[in-house]
């Protein structure tokens, strides 16, 4: 496979096609609203961040954490482009790294109209709807294996709109809406014969890395309220289960690949985004991420490093108990550790934007604003 993309990887519904018609139009504005320049998504509270179940437990969250995630978000903000893109290096103006970026902000609670943050974010979502193409691919012109990119981009929208409760009665949140709908109908649609997809909309052959984009995509969608196609999601895990290994980790395709521990906290998220929260290959591919890759002592290679910190933390996050208990401190101090003065943490293959909005959303997680990270 290719190292550079790898890097950038950075939902019992009916079975029915989404399009616009599915789901009923925005209520119209209340009376007085100036409906002819889109205001802020919405101004209401953030939905389901304040049940017991999704607050943080006692130690989690500690005062130096709180001070590495505030300087690390002042220097995401500063990274912005003036057409609300992010990234560098190879990856100027990229469509998966601004998603992770604005993602990052939406992990501290920022939303369009809410929050410190809350012009970044809807700067960041203007550029992705602004590079909708006509078929519901979410790229921008910079897109390497594009497919990355639709998948963090879908995960963005999906966020976006169910943290605004549907995103309020605005034109912006009707725009978020067509292009979340028209995003899930292209990953329907280019689901590979076994099951998953790879770099580009099309529905020729697949690997985890890309399969585990699309399934929380879906996963995101189908929590912000569209439907999903079960058999979409019913394909999605027979690919994935057959992609592991004996040993509990996952190779890259059906016939290539030994384990590795990125991909492998890949396949084991992408388990729990299908609604598969009790089974043997869970068990099994946690206890190889243990044995491999547990933070702290220096298993773990670092080929790939922020992309297997950002699937394990939720692999461990959702499989809670023991496994989340020992594994949560860890890592918040190993990636503490590798912050640098400027607030950032850096990956020399990708860039710096890339890496310190990976490791926020590491850090972030107990904070439990995202809907994709709420049980």
């Amino acid at each position: 496979m290719r190292p550079h993309v790898l890097a950038l990887a950075i939902t019992g519904v009916l079975a029915v096609r989404v399009t616009a018609q599915d789901l009923p139009p925005a209520p119209p504005p209340p009376a007085g609203e100036d409906s002819s320049r889109p205001p802020p998504l919405s101004d209401i509270a953030i939905e389901g961040r304040d049940s017991a179940q999704n607050n943080a437990l006692a130690n989690e969250i500690t005062p130096e954490l709180d001070e590495a995630i505030a300087r690390g978000l002042a220097y995401l903000a500063q990274q912005q482009n003036a057409d609300g893109s992010f990234g560098d290096l190879r990856y100027e103006r990229n469509i998966a790294i601004t998603a992770l970026a604005c993602l990052a902000f939406m992990a501290d609670g920022n939303v369009p109209g809410r929050g410190v943050y809350a012009e970044h974010v809807q700067k960041g979502l203007e550029f992705v709807l602004a590079n909708v193409a006509e078929n519901g691919l979410l790229a921008s012109d910079a897109a390497n294996g594009p497919m990355y990119g639709h998948g963090f981009a879908t995960l963005f929208l999906g966020e976006v709109y169910g943290m605004t409760a549907g995103g309020g009665d605005t034109r912006l949140a009707q725009r978020t809406h067509e292009a979340l709908v028209k995003a899930v109908r292209l990953i329907e649609s280019t689901q590979n014969d076994q099951g998953g997809w790879r770099y580009n909309p099309v529905p020729y052959d697949a690997d985890v890395s890309v399969t585990i984009c699309q399934v929380m995509g879906l996963r995101s969608a189908r929590n912000a309220g569209l439907e999903v196609s079960r058999d979409t999601i019913d394909r999605a895990v027979t690919y994935v289960r057959q992609c592991q290994n004996p040993d509990g980790g996952f190779k890259y395709q059906l016939d290539v690949g030994a384990s590795a521990w990125p991909r492998s906290a890949a396949g084991v998220a992408a388990l729990y985004y299908a609604g598969i929260y009790e089974d043997e290959s869970l068990n099994r591919g946690l206890s190889y991420l243990n044995m491999s890759a547990m933070p702290g002592t220096g298993r773990a290679p670092r080929t790939h490093y922020f992309y297997g910190h950002y699937y394990a933390i939720q692999a461990m996050y959702l499989a809670g108990g023991d496994w989340w208990a020992r594994w949560w401190p860890a890592a918040r101090e190993e990636l503490l550790m590798q912050q640098l003065d400027t607030g950032a943490w850096d990956d020399r293959s990708v860039g710096p934007t890339y890496s310190t909005a990976m490791g926020l959303l590491v850090l972030q997680m107990p904070k439990r604003y995202l809907p994709i990270f709420q049980k």
